[in-house]
């Protein structure tokens, strides 16, 4: 009796071990580097990627679409060829690719040049989480990647990345627990210089569709671009990105409204939590308080009582957040001419630190081991259509106006309800979420060099699309 205890004691704690070390496959994917099933030729005439661009410290795991800086832009405006990803998908003889495409994107392919123009090129400035897609046997197979910063993306009017630029590959919002990825490095994918598991960030929805996109110029890092969405470079306009601004008093606000305050002023949001709060949770106080002067894209980590909104990721809040509503007027500009401690750099990330492997073999292959398509290697064919041709709102949420784009203020307004006009839009329709049978991962032909033994990752269905929502953004600056 004693030994059959002992025996079921010891396979409950197998069990109960192996639970705890169940990992998330993901494959890196670095800058530059050609992927093996793509939608199209990665000869660099569709896209091309600035290799040798190091990943930024992250001030937060999560992140969300609007954060200024989170981006890189330059001026080049041949980043991504936005004509030739049209020419390409709605030529005839690319029928079932466009169709495929059209369906992971969640519209129907006569709407796929539309689509596109309201796109705007950026490149990554942290390595970045995202859902990929592989083109294999007519269908897209889809797979979680880790982009390595410097990569060229096309990213919606919610800041989500939505295409790889290189390739034409679409991309959705990663759906899993960061913290519980195991990334491997493997078909030429090499480990590459400045990555830290830290440092990895997921890129959630804005709150409120973008009009502008506020990006640090890659090639001077003094100076910010103002990119409007849907543009290629085209229409931008610069600023001081080492001009510093006052943080303005954020207590009262909802964790929405002060974001977007924030954003305004090109400062950038941090949490210290596993999730982003709900929208509408109430703010307590931020670090560095208010009065203290950051550059563009620093951050300020809120404090923020959880309990006070309607659920974890409602993002909901009856506000416009607009800095002048009643009660909360904006702060004056900083004059102060102290330099900036450094762009893009925060409090330490509270999400974000997958484990990682690297594969010595090279005889890994997009359609075979290592891959993290549904069926253990087969194509994904039976992968459901995301959101039955419908983009969906973040985190089901009433959507409140936000911009990413920094204003310059002199004076601030009266502190009344006259003096900046509350922005009323609809909320964007959330579409049904697919369903994607779960399936084991294969793991890699080879044993893993600093993973702990698992059962076996797992794959869950696709993120819901974090598409243009409908609504009217706040006016950015002159």
């Amino acid at each position: 009796m004693v030994r059959r205890l002992a025996v079921l004691l010891a396979a409950v704690l197998i069990l109960s071990g192996c639970s705890e070390q169940r990992l998330f496959v993901v494959r890196a994917v670095a800058a530059g580097i050609p992927s093996l099933a793509p939608f199209f030729e990665e000869d660099g005439s569709l896209g091309k990627d600035r290799r040798g661009l190091a990943p930024q410290e992250a001030h937060s795991g999560l992140q969300q679409g609007n954060t200024p800086g989170l981006y890189g832009g330059t001026r080049d405006q041949q980043v991504c060829d936005v004509d030739r990803l049209k020419d390409f998908l709605t030529d005839p003889r690319n029928r079932q690719k466009a169709r495929e495409w059209a369906r992971i994107v969640g519209i129907t392919p006569d709407r796929i040049e539309d689509h596109l123009d309201d796109l705007t090129p950026v490149l990554l400035r942290h390595d970045t989480l995202v859902k990929n897609h592989d083109y294999k046997k007519g269908k897209a197979v889809p797979y979680d990647s880790l982009l390595e910063a410097g990569i060229a993306v096309l990213v919606n009017d919610q800041g989500l990345p939505a295409v790889k630029c290189s390739c034409g590959n679409p991309l959705e919002a990663f759906d899993k627990d960061p913290e519980k990825v195991s990334v491997k490095f493997e078909d030429g994918n090499k480990k590459w210089a400045g990555y830290e598991k830290s440092d990895v960030v997921t890129v959630k929805p804005s709150p409120k569709p973008l009009e502008r996109i506020a990006l640090l110029d890659v090639d001077d890092p003094d100076t910010a671009i103002n990119r409007p969405v849907g543009t290629t470079g085209e229409q931008d306009s610069t600023f001081d990105a080492t001009k510093q601004h006052e943080v303005p008093p954020v207590a009262g606000m909802t964790f929405d409204q002060a974001g977007q305050a924030l954003a305004r002023l090109g400062l950038a949001v941090a949490y210290d939590g596993d999730e982003l709060p709900p929208g509408d949770a109430a703010v307590t106080g931020s670090t560095p308080g208010p009065g203290t002067p950051l550059a563009f894209a620093e951050a300020v980590t809120l404090s923020v009582d959880a309990d006070s909104g309607s659920g974890p990721g409602s993002g909901s809040s009856s506000d416009s957040g607009s800095v002048g509503t009643p009660g909360t007027p904006p702060p004056a500009e900083s004059d102060t001419s102290t330099p900036p401690s450094g762009s893009g750099t925060g409090s330490t990330p509270g999400k974000g630190t997958p484990s990682d492997e690297e594969s010595e073999s090279g005889g890994g292959t997009s359609s075979g081991s290592g891959s993290t398509s549904p069926g253990g290697g087969t194509p994904s064919e039976t992968r459901s259509t995301p959101g039955g041709g419908t983009a969906s709102s973040p985190a089901g949420g009433t959507a409140t106006a936000t911009e990413s784009t920094p204003v310059e203020k002199t004076t601030p307004p009266p502190a009344s309800s006259s003096s900046a006009p509350t922005a009323s839009s609809t909320p964007p329709t959330a579409g049904p979420p697919s369903v994607e049978p779960t399936s084991m991962e294969p793991t890699s032909t080879g044993p893993t060099v600093s993973e702990p033994a698992a059962s076996g990752p797992v794959s869950s269905g696709p993120a819901s699309s974090g598409g243009p929502g409908t609504g009217e953004a706040d006016q950015g600056p002159a």
